[in-house]
């Protein structure tokens, strides 16, 4: 299957997307797609061949998992690369303008959901850590 890509632009400097990407107690605020969801911990270990684990959970206690992966390659402020615990590749760019940082996520579709259904919810997560980010400045 084709990659899927999502992307938004975030009107914030640089190194704020990046401290809210990548700090554990920023992604718990961010990290779900709707609100009967939240990420109760994130585990972080940003570093070349280093995982994190981010719990993502209903908030009625009636699911949850472990969603995590491990660091290819990570260029500060500029890309993360990372293989998930599945297999799939995730590839996350930030490129700074003027006006902020256009953030572009490519990811590997899993076999489970169709490609529709998962590229709404990782932009859903995304429009999330745009409003996010966004009100930390």
């Amino acid at each position: 299957m084709k990659p899927i890509t999502i992307t938004s632009f975030i009107n914030a400097p640089i190194s704020k997307v990046w401290e809210c990407w990548t700090v554990e107690t920023h992604i718990e605020k961010w990290n779900f797609a709707s609100t009967e969801w939240h990420c109760p911990d994130a585990k972080n270990n940003l570093i070349k061949g280093g995982e994190f684990h981010y719990t993502m959970a209903a908030k009625d206690n009636s699911m949850s998992f472990d969603f995590w992966g491990t660091y290819q390659e990570i260029i500060f402020e500029k890309r993360i690369e990372i293989v998930l615990g599945d297999g799939r590749k995730v590839t996350v760019d930030f490129e700074e303008t003027e006006n902020g940082v256009q953030l572009t996520e490519v990811f590997d579709p899993e076999n489970e959901n169709p490609v529709d259904l998962q590229r709404t919810g990782w932009q859903l997560i995304l429009d999330n850590f745009k409003t996010y980010a966004e009100n930390q400045i």
